[in-house]
């Protein structure tokens, strides 16, 4: 049996930059946009509608490549398949940028898609394969850093290049980036021991992958816009998804040659990290979502302040992953470092259920320093969990597998989540309207001193009463909005807490060690 080399001193740790910088540069450019999309939409005419696309057809690219990574890395060779994804990436960057209208920006964003989305996957593949198996608690501490911090950080990004220049440098920022990113590679990163011989290409799975994924990640991403099922294409889509997948899985395990080899997930540890790895893109991207929206469209906080708050979070994060990747090397319980990780991302969603509309930015400190630790705990043990039960040539298809899982928990959060809101804020409305009337004596009183208000600045009574009416049914939509917010965050944090005891009592397989030993 050929012994690992494993790099040592300073080539060790160039690879190291040059995964996380691919990682972060993929993980940035999922939140970029958001911020930048009214100043796209008046500089390319476009409606709100259109610049969606640009959004969904990202993730719909990221989630279609993210599960045949393992595969392509086999075909191509990993450190080809690394170099040639960054490269896809960033031309299609300059693509991007240089894009004359929305549908060209939407086509270019798709491929930029294709490669980012390898990125992640190939990544920690490397990092997994640069560090000894006594050290891989490190490493996925390491590679959380790019996947925790870059939807962090990617609004403050795009917030602060959008208000100082101009849309186009969200995507020209990534061009150095890759350029380099692509030159140490190639000097530094070699190719991997463990590569399988692929002599059979399974295009009928290819496809099936693609019509599957991609339909359910275009229902999840439109169907709230699109009133869900009252719509004829969403309703297509979404059984043309669930018969896709099921065909897929069922070629998968049937033939000898597949894109996705699903038999790894006879490993409990894996299959049982799968819904944890869902768990958190559900409570990572649903939270990150919510949040800036909550406070840009009730609290007046422009992108920039917004994206702000969130660094120290971002840092503490930084600093907390480290000390747990030392802790899993130092054999600590991996479930009760993830239980603690729960709690206090819990912790984060109680305190900011308690906000209200003179909430300031003081006043998110703390909750958002609970998101940063909580989410440092959760990262690495749940991902090193997950894969520690993984060897050799059934790594790269577990990382690929398990990122893909964790993108599509994301999307299914911010569905369900923007649909929850929508829903409650109609159920507060009609909740609150009754108290909004002439026999309740605070309403009434509220509503002679708004209309007295307005007639001492000259309006007639007639129009003081019709704008006194329009002033109290803005206050009753923003306290409706609030109280859907603050339920959606408590919902989340509920949800993380019914996780505590699952992952506590969770056995996994017997050969599995957190430090991924034997894996290389």
């Amino acid at each position: 049996m050929t012994i690992p080399q494993y790099p040592t001193g300073f080539k060790k740790w160039i690879i190291v930059i040059t995964v996380v910088m691919a990682s972060l540069l993929e993980m940035i450019d999922t939140t970029v946009v958001n911020v930048s999309l009214p100043q796209i939409m008046g500089n390319l005419g476009a409606t709100l509608e259109d610049v969606a696309w640009i959004i969904t057809a990202y993730a719909v690219a990221n989630v279609i490549i993210l599960p045949m990574t393992g595969w392509l890395s086999s075909k191509f060779g990993r450190r080809n398949y690394f170099v040639v994804s960054i490269l896809i990436f960033t031309v299609a960057s300059f693509f991007c940028g240089n894009a004359h209208n929305i549908w060209q920006l939407v086509i270019f964003r798709f491929i930029q898609g294709i490669g980012g989305g390898a990125l992640l996957s190939t990544s920690q593949s490397i990092l997994f394969e640069t560090f000894k198996p006594e050290d891989r608690g490190m490493a996925t501490a390491i590679f959380g850093l790019g996947v925790v911090l870059g939807p962090t950080f990617g609004p403050t990004i795009g917030g602060f290049i959008t208000d100082h220049y101009s849309w186009p440098w969200i995507f020209y920022v990534n061009l150095p980036l890759g350029i380099i990113a692509t030159l140490l590679s190639l000097t530094f990163i070699s190719e991997s021991a463990d590569r399988k011989e692929i002599s059979r290409v399974d295009w009928l799975g290819i496809g099936l992958l693609v019509i599957g994924i991609g339909a359910l990640q275009i229902v999840l991403e439109r169907g709230e816009t699109e009133d869900w099922f009252d719509t004829n294409y969403i309703i297509v889509l979404t059984v043309l998804s669930i018969l896709s997948l099921f065909a897929f899985v069922w070629r998968e395990l049937s033939i000898d040659y597949p894109v996705v080899d699903f038999r790894i997930m006879k490993d409990k540890s894996f299959s049982f990290g799968l819904v944890f790895s869902f768990i958190l893109g559900f409570g990572m991207y649903a939270s990150v979502f919510v949040f800036p929206i909550f406070c840009q469209n009730l609290l007046g906080f422009s992108a920039q302040q917004t994206g702000e708050l969130m660094i120290p979070a971002g840092l503490i994060t930084i600093f907390i992953m480290p000390m747990v990747g030392n802790l899993l090397k130092l054999k600590f319980p991996p479930q009760i470092m993830a239980a603690i990780g729960f709690g206090v991302f819990f912790l984060f969603t109680k305190m900011l259920s308690g906000s209200t509309l003179a909430s300031g930015e003081s006043d998110f400190f703390w909750p958002l320093m609970m998101r940063g630790i909580g989410m440092g705990c959760l990262f690495v043990p749940l991902t090193a969990m997950g894969l520690s039960g993984l060897k050799g040539k059934d790594m790269a298809q577990g990382v690929g597998i398990n990122n893909m899982i964790r993108q599509l928990g994301g999307s299914f959060g911010v569905a369900l989540m923007t649909t929850f809101i929508h829903n409650r804020m109609s159920v507060h409305r009609v909740n609150l309207l009754p108290h909004i009337s002439a026999y309740e004596p605070a309403a009434s009183d509220r509503i002679n001193m708004i209309v007295q208000g307005f007639v001492s600045r000259g309006y007639t009574l007639t129009q003081a009463q019709s704008m006194a009416n329009g002033v109290m049914e803005g206050t009753v939509i923003r306290q409706s909005m609030l109280m859907s917010y603050m339920d959606c965050f408590y919902v989340i944090g509920l949800f993380f807490l019914c996780c505590i005891p699952l992952i506590i009592f969770q056995r996994r397989s017997r050969n599995a060690v957190v430090s991924m030993e034997g894996v290389h």
